[in-house]
């Protein structure tokens, strides 16, 4: 695996080692604040309706901030993004517009047309682009014909609505390059790709977060107009207790305008504003042509340079602005040398990480995926018991929150630069998606990487208990446990980077990681007998109901995936601690531990707890979730993705490890003599693979291919790209279960659910997710490395030709990386049918790594810029040519 070099690579040792902080700025900037958890201060706990849309541009934000692909530093404090106005559109383009959860017909959905195109670890380059219709923006439309729609329909997206026909729309994009880590330079290059002239009016923006107004004493402070300017610029100063000072330079503007980051109670509310110049004051002023709505000072904590565009048919203009810490006699003399010397050093940081003999399409989806992950980097601030009580300087909140949402999760305290899942969809960090992020990122930044894995397991994020937070609408939920394969898989990609084993990294996470590990065994196994109840764990709307919620008629739901999820749990912490035992023996004991807790584990899924029953079906091969209503059991067969999870609980020790842990052997042999009822379970263990390698697995190797011959069939698992959620076969066969005098049912949907559980805004039910494609993928080398070619199966199953599992796994990968790739007709798969983001030329190469896959067509669905745990995309291209 390739180490990153050159001057990039300088810039994050020379921020490790405490000198210039050059990650203190970033694109860290949230690209919605509005409808979320942390800003709603609500009875009845609707973030969407307590702070919608329309109030986002008049009401002060408490927690952070939003806007338009901007950046702010690691503590929120300051803020850049440009606003936009076409000389149409009713309001400001300042922030992102889409449907809360209630308006679309598939739950929360960004309405806008914008790409993550390159970025840095250190954000010293940093490229966007956002593209602005030249028409009014469709606002009305686009809530009308979602309401309109139902479930039953696809989405109404932007480029339906016809505004970027004929291209009459506006390209701004957005670089961002440091000069020196506080010497920050804006360039937002502008394009008409229409064939008329267009106006533009362009606002880059500073302006400080509301600090002020919560009644706990903090100063607030002020841009104001610097007495002089260098040449062709207009300059503003701020001192800060924080920045110290700084100095702005905007070129050439046509004017300066100034207000104050408050809320306009006034128009909210119709009481006084508590100041004279309010946050929505450059929207009047532009829009509504209210010139006493900025302020005549020349001075306030929101500060932006007007600069008036008309341009022709396929123009170009430039508009350019600098941040220093320093007075600059000539901003923009160097300017475009800094561009591209940052440019070209960030060309140089990827061509060192990328694997050899990538093609150039390849090569794109690979950068824009880390790049783009990079950019879901967000500052998130979060003090959950001053939320619940609220602050000295506001109303209290309603009462009824002190026994709601989040009520015992008063211990967190987060004020951290955290990467996201969707910058607008899920602007808020999840447990199980943090995990997917850390492995991607370990390709490009391996420090944040862990740090990211570390932060979750920290005093102002786990509970006392040892749960991990979910996320921040229920921070109880729970998701799978896979924080432990996450910090493996970091450790190892280090190592093979960098050659160095950060050990005290590995350590330091497998001691929490053990509070969690206790957590589940005393809060998830309800009758003790090492079968597991998780919940949902993240699959959603998976099952014939939600399984976070109580069962019709009583009794609780034995888990096929919770408990596969425990199993691949334990091995991970047993390969831990047998890792930390090569410098350490006092950790074979613990390895021991883990081992026995596997072997009870796999023994119960089996029938062996003295219910007599099996989690797996031998009349099916498959793996099924069981009702259990006292001495009654009812498996529910349906053949879903939570059947092929116990294939993640795998784990081979390499010859000459098995060696090295000659007490885990020992007390290993000793245990399976006396429990020989478990010693089924470690066959793999006593008899050696290839190259002498033992095999841990809940899947032995009787089951095994029966299971992959499902996994591998096409009319059952197998899409064109990767492994479905749901077996096809309930497109004629869905599943249909009466309890409680109601039918549930399950039927096959490839694409957009069609269910209202958890909002519908996200669908197990057939199409394709990429974090579990990634573990099926990962395990398939597991095994293969034990089987090598003593198994070989058909894949697809009924085609005749046979693999081993290593080959099988490779022809998976092929199969997701190709959802992403123009094939021989110059098509993405992710980027459906739309016209438009194919073959234009100014769409079809910027590449949107989407929160799932329709399950025939590949068509990208969900959040659209979820480069999250998409992202993994780039693990499968370093995999497919180094070798995993």
């Amino acid at each position: 695996m390739g180490e990153a070099t050159g001057a990039e690579r300088a810039r994050l040792e020379e921020a490790a080692r405490g000198g210039k902080k050059w990650r203190r700025f970033g694109t860290y900037l949230s690209e919605r604040q509005w409808g979320t958890v942390r800003e709603d201060y609500s009875a009845s706990g609707d973030a969407w309706a307590y702070f919608p849309f329309e109030h986002a541009r008049l009401r002060a934000y408490r927690w952070g901030e939003d806007g338009l692909l901007g950046l702010t530093d690691n503590r929120g404090l300051l803020c850049f993004a440009p606003a936009l106005w076409n000389g149409r559109d009713p309001i400001l383009k300042e922030r992102l517009f889409g449907l809360s959860n209630p308006e679309g017909n598939h739950g929360e959905d960004v309405k806008e047309a914008y790409y993550y195109l390159d970025n840095t670890p250190s954000h010293a380059y940093a490229r966007a682009l956002y593209k602005y219709p030249q028409a009014e923006f469709p606002y009305e439309l686009l809530r009308r014909e979602s309401a309109r729609r139902g479930r039953a329909r696809p989405e109404f997206d932007l480029h339906d609505s016809g505004v970027f026909d004929h291209g009459r729309y506006f390209d701004v994009e957005i670089t961002y390059a440091k000069a020196d880590w506080s010497d920050l330079l804006v360039d937002l290059h502008i394009s008409n790709r229409g064939p008329d002239p267009a106006e533009l009016w362009v606002l880059p923006t500073f302006w400080l977060r509301n600090t002020w107004s919560w009644g706990e004493g903090e100063a607030r402070h002020r841009f104001r107009e610097a007495d002089a300017a260098p040449a062709g610029a207009r300059a503003l100063a701020l001192e800060h207790p924080h920045f110290g000072r700084l100095y702005v330079y905007f070129e050439a503007p046509d004017e300066l305008l100034f207000t104050d980051n408050d809320t306009n109670y006034e128009a909210l509310y119709g009481r006084p504003n508590l100041t004279p110049h309010v946050k929505d004051a450059f929207h009047r002023y532009v829009v509504g042509g209210e010139r006493g709505a900025v302020n005549p000072e020349r001075v306030g904590s929101k500060a932006a340079a007007l600069k008036r565009l008309r341009l022709g048919p396929g123009a170009h203009a430039v508009v350019r602005a600098r941040l220093s810490d320093r007075p600059l006699d000539d901003p923009f003399g160097d300017f475009t040398g800094v561009v591209r010397q940052r440019r070209a050093e960030a060309d140089e940081f990827y061509a060192s990480i990328m694997p050899p003999g990538l093609g150039e399409d390849e090569a794109r989806v690979y950068r824009q995926a880390l790049g783009g992950l990079l950019w879901t980097k967000q500052y998130y601030h979060f003090d959950v018991t001053r939320w619940l009580r609220g602050d000295p300087g506001q109303p209290p909140p309603p009462p009824e929150r002190l026994e709601g949402r989040n009520a015992s999760w008063g211990h967190v305290y987060n004020s951290e630069i955290i990467v996201m899942p969707d910058k607008w969809e899920y602007p808020w960090y999840a447990a199980w998606d943090t995990a997917f992020h850390a492995v991607s990122l370990a390709l490009a930044d391996p420090d944040l990487a862990k740090e990211q894995l570390s932060l979750l397991l920290r005093e102002w994020f786990m509970h006392p208990n040892g749960q991990i937070p979910a996320y921040e609408w229920a921070f109880g939920d729970v998701n799978p446990p896979v924080h432990a394969w996450a910090a493996l898989r970091v450790y190892e990609l280090e190592k093979k980077k960098t050659g160095a084993a950060d050990r005290a990294f590995l350590e330091s996470v497998f001691h929490k990681l053990m509070l969690n590990f206790t957590w589940w065994v005393n809060r998830k196994d309800s009758a003790g007998k090492n079968v597991f109840e998780g919940g949902f764990l993240g699959l959603d709307n998976i099952g014939v109901f939600d399984r976070s919620a109580e069962l019709p008629g009583g009794g609780r739901i034995e888990q096929a995936d919770a408990t596969s999820w425990m199993g691949m749990y334990c091995l991970n912490l047993l390969e831990m601690a047998l890792e930390l035992a090569r410098y350490n023996r006092a950790y074979e004991d613990v390895a021991s531990k883990f081992f026995e807790h596997f072997l009870h584990i796999a023994h119960a899924m089996h029938g062996g707890s003295g219910r007599g029953e099996s989690l797996w079906d031998e009349h099916d091969g498959f793996y099924y979730d069981v009702l259990s209503f006292g001495r009654e059991r009812l498996p529910v067969k349906i053949r879903s993705m939570v059947g092929l999870i116990p294939l993640f609980a795998a784990f081979v020790l390499e010859g000459e490890a098995a060696e090295r842990a000659g007490g885990f052997f020992r007390r290993m042999r000793w245990f399976l003599t006396n429990r020989p009822e478990l010693a089924a379970y470690a066959k793999g263990l006593e008899q050696p693979g290839q190259r002498e390698r033992r095999l841990l697995s809940l899947v032995d190797r009787r089951r095994l291919p029966r299971l992959l011959g499902r996994l591998f069939d096409e009319t059952e698992f197998l899409s064109p790209y990767g492994v479905r959620g749901l077996s096809r076969r309930h497109a004629g066969a869905p599943y249909v279960l009466w309890l409680g005098g109601r039918e549930h049912r399950v039927d096959y949907e490839p694409g957009e659910s069609q269910t209202g559980l958890f909002g519908g805004n996200s669908n197990w039910r057939g199409p394709v997710w990429f974090p579990v494609n990634y573990l099926l993928l990962a395990s398939l080398r597991t095994f293969g490395r034990y089987f090598g070619d003593s198994l070989r199966l058909e894949v697809p199953s009924g085609s005749g030709r046979l693999m081993n599992l290593a080959q099988a796994a490779d022809e998976l990968g092929r199969r997701l990386v190709a959802l992403f790739l123009r094939d021989r007709d110059g098509r993405r798969p992710a980027l459906g049918d739309v016209a438009l983001f194919q073959h234009d030329p100014h769409f079809r190469d910027h590449i949107l790594f989407y929160e799932y896959f329709h399950g025939e067509s590949g068509q990208g669905l969900g959040a659209a810029h979820q480069t999250g745990w998409t992202a993994l995309v780039a693990n499968l291209l370093d995999e497919c040519r180094r070798g995993a």
